[in-house]
């Protein structure tokens, strides 16, 4: 099998166990559970007022969700990214694709990401792994991948774990701090950092800000697994028992957001990692997250239906919605701002 064949089936590997594996963090939560918002039993406000919008890299958002970064490069993928992304159009949402390496192997699946004519009004973001730029990717790659999206950021993501676990993984991550420096200088668009479950610490974002990206999505520990659907499919059986080991390794998202926040405060800052619901998502945002990711949901909603997608966006909105006004914040900007919130 070619490295584009190889890719693809992968790709398609990935999608079918996420959906169908039980591969979620189990003993590790995504934090958030250690955090209870205080009770407002008089907000003062009409819940009518309640605004949730916000702007991030300069894009103004109907509110503070994004679809985070799932899949591309198979037909099954094409029609859960144009439906992720009419759903994003509709409610104003930020949308980020899979991995666009497929596409740069072979052009002819491009068009399973390109879903830009369907949502001509969102942040849209491209995405490459960052270790590609140590194997013969450089900015051609990337303005391919930003350019064929029409993409108004590239995410680079940050895998080491699942590429220890992956068979034949692409593991030589040194002096990628260097190139994505290099990058940041050259791109026409921002650059985020994004880890894929495993977390950012306020260390490495610090090394990462300076390096010159834009953002940071933490993407900790508490939802998908990596390593776990890297050991559903590996080829061997030390590959199969690292990736249960490792199957819940990683710093919680909420950490993850406390220590990025603590030496950066004003970076825009993605939550993502293990959110399933709004009432998370807003805690997220008061722990000083400005947009939050989701995928599992809204992955397993798009593979149901269009209705099904549109229902869980409506209770996400509504969540986040009914916790600003049993806190009595107005805005996101209050919320991130009022004390609302407090450690168990």
């Amino acid at each position: 099998m070619n490295q584009a064949k190889a890719t693809q089936a992968r790709k398609a590997d990935h999608l079918r166990i996420c959906l169908d594996e039980d591969v979620q963090f189990r003993q590790t939560t995504n934090g958030l559970d250690r955090y209870r918002f205080i009770h407002c039993c008089l907000p003062e406000l009409d819940r009518t007022e309640i605004d949730l919008s916000t702007l991030f890299l300069g894009k103004r958002l109907g509110s503070p969700l994004l679809i985070s970064s799932m899949t591309g490069g198979t037909q099954l993928a094409k029609t859960v990214n144009y439906r992720l992304a009419e759903v994003a159009q509709h409610y104003r949402l930020a949308m980020g694709v899979g991995s666009q390496r497929v596409a740069v192997e072979n052009p002819q699946v491009v068009d399973t990401f390109a879903v830009r004519r369907v949502a001509p009004d969102i942040p849209l973001f491209a995405n490459l792994g960052a270790v590609q730029l140590n194997y013969d990717y450089g900015l051609e790659q990337c303005l391919q991948a930003v350019d064929s999206l029409e993409a108004d950021a590239l995410i680079l993501h940050l895998n080491p774990l699942q590429e220890c676990v992956q068979s034949r993984g692409d593991t030589n991550f040194r002096g990628l701090l260097a190139k994505i420096a290099t990058l940041c200088q050259c791109l026409p668009v921002p650059v985020i950092a994004k880890e894929v479950g495993n977390g950012i610490s306020g260390a490495m974002a610090q090394k990462l800000i300076e390096s010159g990206v834009s953002a940071i999505d933490v993407a900790g520990a508490g939802g998908t697994s990596w390593a776990k659907v890297e050991s559903e499919r590996a080829e061997d059986e030390l590959q199969r028992r690292l990736g249960a080991t490792f199957g819940d390794w990683g710093i919680p998202t909420s950490d993850c957001l406390v220590s990025v926040r603590s030496v950066a405060p004003t970076i825009p800052l993605i939550a993502s990692g293990g959110l399933r619901n709004g009432l998370e998502a807003a805690k997220a945002i008061a722990l000083g997250a400005d947009l939050v990711g989701m995928a599992l949901p809204f992955l397993q909603a798009a593979c149901e239906s269009e209705a099904a997608l549109h229902g869980l966006t409506s209770l996400l909105i509504a969540e986040m919605t009914t916790t600003l006004f049993c806190t009595g914040c107005r805005d996101l900007g209050i919320l991130r701002s009022a004390g609302v919130l407090q450690r168990l």
